[in-house]
């Protein structure tokens, strides 16, 4: 006769049986392999991120001053395009993503026409929901640079946290030291901090700002690429001076639209990506 289990033995083989599988926490925002860093964090890589973004956005390039472009209208604004509002959405979901034991911040729920709770802002109040910051934070993640950029909703964090050195890849550097590269950053204060000077920094408030990533130079110029310029990713041409500089060597910045008052060095792990295996 064949041994019958007894109650006590019986309930836990049951209750294991019933038991659900253990979850298995679902991947995050950012991909593998920029969270594994394949491949060095290079230029070339950031450079062709940026451009891709570019494209994905037709192609714009504006060089004329702000207050003389034409006031786009609501149904024409790129940022609240099919296809686009969704890619603004990714800006902000893997720019901003944070470990899961942490908050996340609600900017990772926006798009480029949705608030944190999904609804539809009013075009006339995407101000409130300005992504270029997200954008720079976007290329940076994806490019490879880990936890050792300050991603941010706002780009003075990270131009403070290069001032004091709280970051091992950025260095700030005044516009009449150092002929920016490609990959490297640009930025400029707005509104109330248009005003801003190197030697303000770093500042103990977090001020209004824009910064670029470049991607090219040319006689006389160089390219830079930014987002939400014209609510959508754009190039701009920055004159510079026959050794590159933003400046002359009196300090007077030669953009006359925007007053680039800091660059951002980015210490690149290699300059180029490894040769692939022909």
């Amino acid at each position: 006769m064949r041994p019958i289990l007894s109650l006590l033995t019986l309930v836990p083989m049951l209750a294991a049986c019933a038991a659900p599988a253990p979850s298995v926490p679902p991947p995050g925002p950012v991909p593998g392999f920029a969270q594994k860093r394949v491949e060095p964090f290079n230029r070339a890589d950031t450079v062709a991120i940026a451009l891709r973004e570019w494209r994905l956005f037709g192609s714009k390039i504006q060089d004329a001053p702000a207050d003389q472009r034409p006031v786009p209208q609501p149904q024409d604004k790129p940022e609240r395009q099919p296809g686009l509002w969704q890619r603004v959405g990714e800006y902000w979901w893997v720019g901003l993503a944070v470990d899961p034991s942490q908050k996340a911040p609600r900017e990772e729920s926006w798009t480029g026409k949705h608030d944190e709770n999904g609804g539809l802002f009013p075009a006339s109040d995407d101000g409130r929901y300005a992504w270029s910051a997200a954008f720079i934070s976007y290329v940076m993640r994806i490019a490879g640079a880990g936890p050792r950029f300050p991603y941010s909703a706002n780009h003075a964090t990270y131009v403070n946290a290069a001032a004091s050195r709280r970051t091992p890849i950025l260095q700030a550097l005044r516009p009449v030291d150092y002929a920016p590269r490609p990959g490297d950053l640009i930025c400029f204060g707005r509104y109330d901090a248009r005003a801003l000077k190197f030697s303000d920094l770093p500042t103990s408030y977090i001020w209004p700002g824009h910064c670029a990533t470049m991607v090219g130079d040319q006689p006389g110029t160089i390219s830079v690429i930014g987002g939400n310029v014209d609510d959508a990713v754009t190039l701009t041409h920055v004159p510079v001076t026959v050794t590159g500089m933003l400046a002359t060597p009196d300090g007077n910045v030669l953009d006359r639209r925007y007053p680039w008052f800091v660059i951002l060095r980015v210490i690149y792990d290699a300059e180029t990506e490894p040769p692939g295996d022909e």
